[in-house]
């Protein structure tokens, strides 16, 4: 089975919208950070980092940098370790995000389970059967058809191919 992401990371922007970031995170979920909600919440004044962000044309300057988001026209006054003035881009830890987020709920999210279902009819086979077939459990075949877990791809291939006897062929558009 897949280990658990422990520590969130964004690994892509996927959508800007006002002051609205969508992210793909590397669980594989997609989140949207509602930045006014956000600034609101942290009661953001002129003498704060953020303010400037209010400003939609500055806040759309954000890029994705060390696996979170990060404003480069927004610059940070720091010390190093070594006692050492340094400026560095204001960034929001990336596990702050993820709390502060909310899961895009995506009908496609895992569009593999109406496709086994579909096969597994088609070849008039129970669950049970073709979780047999496959190696797998009942419960877990059920799991897959309902979108409910997501699936290694040699979990994948061994309920197409030993399970229902097809072969599986991947694309990407």
């Amino acid at each position: 089975m897949r280990q658990t992401v422990k520590i969130p990371r964004i690994v892509k922007i996927e959508k800007i919208s006002g002051h609205k970031i969508q992210c793909m995170f590397n669980n594989g979920e997609s989140r949207l950070l509602d930045f006014n909600k956000i600034f609101d919440a942290w009661n953001i004044s002129e003498n704060d980092y953020e303010y400037p962000l209010l400003d939609q044309k500055e806040f759309k300057k954000v890029t994705l940098r060390n696996y979170t988001l990060s404003w480069s026209n927004i610059e940070i006054k720091i010390k190093s370790p070594d006692n050492e003035n340094m400026t560095v881009p204001y960034e929001i830890g990336p596990d702050v995000l993820y709390q502060l987020s909310k899961e895009v709920k995506n009908k496609s999210k895992y569009r593999y389970g109406r496709i086994i279902r579909d096969a597994r009819l088609k070849a008039g086979l129970t669950q049970e059967q073709l979780a047999r077939k496959s190696g797998t459990t009942r419960f877990y075949i059920s799991r897959v058809e309902n979108d409910k877990t997501d699936l290694e791809m040699s979990t994948f291939r061994k309920i197409v191919e030993a399970g229902l006897g097809k072969n599986l062929k991947l694309r990407i558009e």
